[in-house]
């Protein structure tokens, strides 16, 4: 099996594709070789931050996540490229049919990430871990063109921090026997699941390490963070179980939501009525698509300083209705939002599903069979919209301001594969 790894153990991989979007971009115009090159949004859209920079673009200073202005401003020589995401989503099949010659556990997070289980693998008897990583690590490079980091540890939240650990084009292990030496002196943010919100209270007890994380007690971290605590203290110490899910198996859907970027700043709630019309149509669209009714609705709220917020509350009676969508919607901003700040971003999502044919507990004093036509008539509007475009039918409430209505929310928005634990757990 390699040197580092029991027979017990299982060898598992992540695989995390190099400055993915940009890695494309710059195969499919190979007159940009030795320039700084990003992708990025729509600035006229105030979409404008960098999705993605190759390492030239990297070593000026560009950061994922920044606006475009800024990245100029560091990097004026910066070109930058409109995202193409039906070109990246076959560029991450073509990397998945290479990973599925290896095991039929290949698990997806994101477009440019998978963990790969080879622990049953006959190459893994002949090459041993490492050289196997780097077999495929060299495949990738000459078949597609692109270049991968891989992480090869026993359990998955190791292999992903091994991938983040050495870039570009480059394989790290972290075994069982070196994981005190090599993963605890590492900062408590490199671990996966471990956010900006999680290190800084971390940092309040004077946790900065993973390995201060794995050696403090307990009982301690399931006071100060719940459930969350016990899983935090299990990942630190490596006793991560999840297996790698097999090749077709479907995760489960938890949620399904829609956000945007507002082409101006929302500055009341009328601001937001108009906004939350849009999203939570394409929302209850999708979950009558999915065949589901939510429980629970949530919004997320990002104000022009960029500072987040999130909150939700459960609807009386499980629905995909859009109007019933809207109304809990706009009363979370009304008891929860000052308008101290603009808001940039807004988005809803709908939680806690149920299949639309599960049972219904009726109100005793509600009106179901006004519920029944807002149904009917929302399917006819679905009916309709497939057949003759989105814009062939708009509620009067979104004509008031056409500036914050020019989208399609349900159509213009790429849904990604959900990440592991991402679904349905907000952690904070």
């Amino acid at each position: 099996m390699g040197a580092g790894v029991r027979k017990t153990d299982r060898t598992i991989l992540h695989i995390d594709c190099n400055a993915f979007y940009a890695s494309v971009e710059c195969l499919r115009h190979p007159e940009l070789k030795g320039k700084p090159v990003a992708v990025g949004g729509e600035a006229e859209k105030r979409h404008g931050i960098i999705l993605a920079k190759n390492q030239l673009a990297k070593e000026c200073g560009v950061k994922t996540g920044e606006a475009l202005w800024q990245a100029r401003q560091k990097c004026p020589d910066l070109v930058i490229l409109p995202p193409d995401y039906a070109r990246y989503i076959r560029f991450s099949r073509l990397c998945r049919d290479i990973y599925e010659d290896y095991s039929p556990q290949v698990e997806s997070f994101g477009l440019d990430e998978c963990w790969v289980d080879v622990s049953n693998t006959p190459k893994l008897a002949k090459l041993g871990p490492t050289m196997l990583a780097h077999e495929i690590r060299m495949r990738v490079k000459e078949q597609v063109g692109i270049t991968v980091s891989v992480g090869v540890s026993y359990n998955k939240i190791f292999a992903k921090l091994g991938s983040d650990f050495r870039k570009p084009d480059a394989v790290t292990v972290f075994d069982r026997e070196s994981m005190r030496e090599k993963v605890w002196p590492l900062d408590a943010s490199e671990m996966l699941y471990v956010g900006r919100a999680t290190e800084r209270k971390l940092r309040t007890f004077g946790i900065r390490t993973i390995g201060e994380l794995a050696t403090t007690p307990v009982d301690y971290l399931q006071r100060w963070f719940g459930k969350w605590g016990l899983l935090l203290h299990c990942f630190a110490n490596g006793l991560d179980s999840s297996p790698v899910a097999k090749i077709g198996e479907e995760s489960i859907i938890k949620s399904i939501g829609n956000s945007t970027t507002t082409p101006r700043d929302l500055v009341s709630e009328e601001d937001c009525s108009v906004v939350y019309w849009m999203l939570c149509e394409s929302v209850a669209a999708r979950l009558r698509e999915g065949g589901f009714r939510c429980s629970t609705v949530q919004i997320s709220l990002r104000s022009s300083d960029l500072l987040c917020f999130e909150r939700q509350m459960k609807l009386p009676e499980p629905s995909c209705l859009a109007s019933e969508l809207h109304a809990a919607a706009m009363r979370l901003t009304r008891e929860n939002y000052s308008w101290a700040r603009p808001l940039r971003s807004i988005g809803v999502r709908g939680t806690e599903l149920v299949p639309e044919s599960a049972p219904e507990q009726l109100c005793l004093f509600g009106d179901g069979e006004r519920r029944e036509r807002c149904l009917r008539l929302e399917k006819t509007m679905d009916s309709l919209r497939r057949r003759y475009g989105h814009a062939a039918l708009s509620r009067a409430a979104v004509l008031c301001d056409p500036t914050l209505t020019n989208i399609d929310a349900k159509n213009d928005h790429t849904i990604h594969p959900v990440g592991w634990l991402k679904a349905g757990q907000s952690v904070h």
